[in-house]
């Protein structure tokens, strides 16, 4: 008897299924908002396709006649640019911290313990705290996010590092590999598609960050426009920016797959 957990489907099944729950949240919304718009043509809450087209033209193709600028594309790069910076920055503390940790065992029980308890608090939390130390510029938005998801991937990274066989370690040794080599030859390939999937878990919560920082001070972004204008009940913008933040948190996620399958292909041999 053929069971279900059998059934694998083939290329295009699988696309099409992909696209399934996408084309269904869709038809419902744009039903609600044809009912809602029957009753109330001015209605904001669930506005209509041609509202989006309106609201996207203007804000990405028609330029801001106070500033020169395409105010969707200026956003995009504004916000792209900072949570690039900490994502990279993230990720080197993770590789320079957290396999120290996982790999020498004075390292684990100096700083183990401490990057447990600092990876628990709340970043959001300490927000107030990083806007009066560093000020509402670039610079404290970039250590929030370095801040939120750093720590978690320093911890991930010693996790990972101590779950290696210690064979292959020993077997390194026998070989006469230095602690440098054993580190740089045999622990960092080891993690490195670790990492990678690390980082993809944390894309939702680097934005999380980021649109938090961007909400209460910033000049622009993402972030700050969705909060521009939430007062005048926007939803033509804001939905189309909350679907934009998501196609882009996508794209990353997608891009580090590749990047993964790239530079890790034993990994992902099948």
């Amino acid at each position: 008897m053929r069971r279900a957990i059998n059934y694998v489907p083939d290329r295009h099944a699988s696309i099409l299924l992909a696209f399934i729950p996408f084309v269904i949240a869709l038809s419902i919304y744009f039903i609600g908002s044809d009912v809602r718009l029957s009753e109330n043509p001015t209605d904001k809450l669930m506005p209509g396709l041609s509202a989006f087209g309106d609201a996207i033209n203007h804000l990405a193709f028609t330029e801001n006649r106070r500033t020169g600028e395409y105010v969707f594309w200026t956003d995009t790069g504004i916000s792209l640019q900072r949570i690039l910076i900490g994502l990279g920055i993230s990720t080197g503390l993770a590789i320079c911290i957290g396999l120290p940790i996982g790999v020498f065992p004075y390292m684990n029980k100096l700083f183990g313990p401490f990057m447990a308890a600092f990876s628990l608090i709340p970043p959001l939390a300490v927000l107030p705290i990083l806007f009066i130390i560093f000020g509402l510029g670039e610079l404290s938005k970039i250590v929030l996010i370095v801040f939120g998801v750093a720590p978690f991937l320093i911890r991930d990274m010693a996790i990972a590092t101590m779950a290696i066989p210690k064979e292959m370690l020993v077997k390194a040794q026998t070989l006469s590999a230095s602690s440098w080599h054993i580190v740089v030859h045999v622990v960092f390939p080891q993690i490195l598609p670790r990492l990678f999937d690390s980082l993809r878990l944390m894309l939702g919560a680097a934005w999380l960050f980021l649109i938090a920082a961007e909400a209460i001070a910033s000049e622009g972004g993402l972030g700050y426009r969705i909060f521009l204008v939430r007062r005048y009940l926007a939803m033509d913008v804001i939905l189309p920016y909350v679907a934009w933040i998501t196609l882009l948190a996508f794209l990353m996620d997608y891009l580090l797959l590749l990047a993964s399958r790239f530079l890790c292909r034993w990994h992902h041999i099948r």
